[in-house]
């Protein structure tokens, strides 16, 4: 599991997975993921796109992300998703908790609206 990270327009940070969010891909990012978006107060967009299987301990890695920047005022949203993955995102209900976009403009839009200057 690999992560990648870059500041878009408006202060969005997008971090971009990429592998299997499994049991050991959880534990490989988990360090370097929370620290990526516990820093950022504002909106982050994590990009599922290279992310060929979702797991448990992957969507609760998810989720305590999305919580945690939440109670800092920020927002999160997912963007992306492969098929599999998004169907195991609907499933489990996850997608009703964290907003999935398959379209970067329309993340983008929803995320900056939430936050808010």
């Amino acid at each position: 599991m690999q992560v990648r990270t870059e500041t878009l327009d408006n202060g969005v940070v997008q971090v971009s997975l990429n592998g299997r969010l499994d049991i050991l891909g959880a534990q490989a990012i988990e360090v370097q993921f929370t620290a990526l978006t516990a820093i950022s107060k504002s909106a982050i967009l994590v990009d599922l796109s290279e992310v060929t299987f979702l797991a448990s301990l992957g969507m609760r890695t998810l989720l305590t992300t999305a919580k945690g920047t939440s109670m800092r005022g920020g927002r999160l949203a997912l963007y992306r998703p492969q098929p599999q993955v998004r169907e195991v995102l609907d499933t489990a209900g996850l997608s009703a908790l964290i907003p999935v976009h398959d379209e970067l403009e329309a993340a983008f839009e929803a995320l900056l609206e939430n936050t808010g200057p």
